[in-house]
């Protein structure tokens, strides 16, 4: 898939299908469908994942932006966000599907001996599975494996192959099931440490230490919007000791193993550092 007027026009194709589409940027964020809500100007979530609290006349955000009215797709807005875009994505929800993200090769050997056969899409990594019907979406029911139908999106990878299947009710009941009671064996962070440079404001190494205890305890805490609060504590560690050399990789471990006890795979860590650094223009 070439970007720019042929991504539109795979888009605009799949919005006369019944799908909602969405531009993507190249990290996978999604752009806000109106000037307003620019670089998060309105107050949304940390990047764009989720909807924010914007008075705009419709939605502008994630899934929330994703539409098959081929008048919004066409917008100036949209225009320039079709030109720069990474790759379309799709609401499942709002089209009815559920999709099954496997994300490596044990998952997908579960799905294929525990799950009924239907539309397969290859990925990067593993496969997504999509069945008819809707469920709420979670990530981390199984190792690798994450639920997207409602509020949530999945880039296109194209039509895929096999008949689409109903939801079964195994899915139904992983999607019922809290992610805090399935979780990740956390991985060594393979994230190098900023390479400093700038001026140390730390008053003693002590400091540094409570701001990672403080850092991890924040994490630990997080009862809702894991990621979130993920992205904002990597954020506020990189703004306050990213800049001076003080920051090691045995402080990112710290950070990444106590996101990981929440249920955030080693891709989202390192995305979510990684978004935190470009944030700060390091």
């Amino acid at each position: 898939m070439t970007l720019g007027r042929d991504v539109l026009s795979t888009a605009l194709a799949l919005a006369a299908g019944g799908l909602p589409v969405m531009p993507l940027r190249a990290d996978k964020g999604p752009f806000g469908n109106c000037p307003n809500c620019t670089r998060n100007a309105c107050g949304g979530r940390p990047n764009m994942k989720t909807p924010g609290p914007c008075q705009c006349p419709r939605p502008c955000h994630a899934w929330a932006a994703a539409t098959t009215d081929p008048t919004v797709l066409s917008s100036a807005p949209w225009t320039a966000a079709w030109r720069r875009t990474g790759a379309v994505a799709y609401h499942p929800g709002g089209a009815g599907l559920t999709v099954v993200d496997l994300d490596n090769a044990a998952a997908v050997d579960w799905a294929r001996a525990t799950l009924p056969p239907t539309c397969t899409v290859a990925t990067t990594r593993g496969e997504h599975w999509i069945y008819q019907g809707t469920t709420r979406s979670v990530n981390h029911v199984r190792d690798g494996v994450d639920l997207k139908s409602s509020q949530s999106y999945v880039r296109w990878r194209g039509p895929g192959t096999g008949p689409l299947a109903e939801l079964p009710d195994i899915v139904r009941a992983l999607a019922e099931k809290e992610p805090t009671e399935v979780r990740p064996v956390p991985r060594s962070v393979s994230v190098p440490a900023p390479a400093g440079g700038g001026e140390c404001c730390h008053r003693s190494p002590a400091y540094l230490e409570r701001g990672i205890t403080m850092a991890e305890q924040r994490i630990t805490d997080a009862a809702s919007r894991v990621h979130a609060t993920v992205y904002r504590t990597f954020l506020a560690v990189l703004s306050a000791h990213g800049r001076c050399g003080c920051l090691t990789e045995t402080h990112i471990a710290r950070l990444f193993t106590a996101a990981q006890a929440k249920g955030e795979s080693l891709r989202h860590c390192t995305d979510a550092w990684s978004n935190a650094r470009t944030a700060l223009g390091m």
